[in-house]
């Protein structure tokens, strides 16, 4: 069978009217003792059987009269001369998904993957899809597998590794380019797997830690660079006013005093030259219990 033809499909009511008319006919031929009403009734009823047609909701279909297109019927029951008439496939106006994957195909940097992707479509425009396409589904679908592959030729790795929305965005629109004349359009493609070769993998994963190392160091190099330049303004601010150097000597030595159980050695230079030797002293005896 071609694919622009549909085999032979009943409706339900032409069903029902075929057993009507046959036991109306096995009736009347048995109450008339004559086999003409069974005869009769039996060919109105297949008659009938082939005449009336039914597509479903979301389908339509053509009808040719002699070979030529009078018009699309659907949804629901309609009507057609038997012999004279014929009918095309029925088209499901709903959203499909077709499958399609690129295996082995080399990436702009020369690198083999394995790519699967999806496809959302839908006819929005039955009459086109039926007489500008014999197979509209089989060319959707070779169409797309060739487009991916074009695709993938067109972008490095890391690109389909990190752009997998944008890929499948170009995707869409070269697709829907296509088919639009078909009476066809394309929702969406989402790439839903890249697959590279196992040894590649080992080296990508070697390069991402090395770039993460290189980057901490970057970081620390940062870091230490602010530093130095903070305590250069700091050396510079304390160079002009020893009462501040004073002061956050003073504050060190509370920090490293301050825990219990905590001696710390101070030169005697660095005492007379803070004038910590009375302050220390008076704190002492004003700490000291009385006898």
């Amino acid at each position: 069978m071609k694919p622009d033809r549909v085999a032979f499909r009943a409706s339900p009511a032409g069903v029902a009217l075929l057993a009507i008319s046959l036991a109306a006919g096995g009736g009347l031929s048995a109450l008339l003792n004559n086999g003409a009403p069974m005869v009769v009734l039996g060919l109105v009823g297949f008659y009938l059987l082939f005449a009336i047609r039914m597509a479903d909701q979301w389908e339509k279909v053509a009808v040719l009269r002699f070979g030529k297109f009078i018009g699309l019927r659907g949804p629901g029951l309609f009507y057609l001369i038997p012999v004279v008439d014929t009918l095309s496939r029925y088209v499901d106006q709903r959203v499909r998904v077709a499958n399609v994957s690129a295996e082995s195909t080399l990436t702009r940097d020369t690198v083999p993957v394995n790519v699967d992707a999806i496809v959302f479509w839908m006819v929005w425009n039955a009459e086109k899809a039926i007489l500008e396409v014999q197979d509209f589904v089989q060319g959707v679908q070779y169409s797309a597998q060739t487009a991916l592959r074009e695709s993938i030729g067109r972008h490095e790795l890391h690109q389909m590794v990190a752009e997998r929305e944008m890929m499948g965005k170009e995707l869409q629109r070269i697709l829907d380019e296509k088919t639009t004349a078909w009476g066809i359009t394309v929702q969406s493609v989402e790439i839903r797997d890249v697959q590279i070769p196992p040894e590649l993998q080992d080296a990508m994963s070697r390069e991402a830690q090395a770039e993460r190392e290189r980057r901490a160091r970057i970081i620390l190099g940062t870091a230490e660079t602010e530093i130095a330049e903070k305590f250069g303004q700091a050396a510079l601010t304390y160079q002009h006013n020893p009462v501040a150097l004073h002061l956050r000597a003073m504050n060190m030595l509370y920090e490293a005093i301050k825990e219990k159980g905590a001696m710390v050695v101070v030169p005697s230079s660095a005492v007379e030259t803070m004038g910590l030797g009375g302050m220390l002293g008076v704190a002492s005896m004003g700490g000291a219990k009385p006898q």
